[in-house]
């Protein structure tokens, strides 16, 4: 991925899962309380750069371990 991509793809997908995992996480710990909605968009604002910082330093490693086991998967190649 290149350009401008390189930073948007991590910046919806991480978003994406911030919000989401947000959610599950409040409404463990939490449960519906009257001001669900308040503390979730709390945490999602406070985790979403966050994830965004680790996807972007994950993404080369998890390309790289992605190339890695599709080559062990594929095998030796005649």
């Amino acid at each position: 991925m290149e350009g401008k991509a390189k930073y948007i793809f991590p910046a919806l997908l991480s978003g994406m899962m911030a919000f989401m995992m947000t959610c599950v996480i409040t409404w463990l710990n939490l449960g519906l309380v009257p001001d669900f909605v308040w503390r979730w968009l709390k945490a999602f604002v406070v985790a979403w750069p966050l994830a965004y910082l680790a996807a972007l330093i994950a993404a080369p490693f998890a390309r790289k371990g992605t190339a890695y086991i599709l080559a062990k998967l594929d095998g030796p190649r005649a």
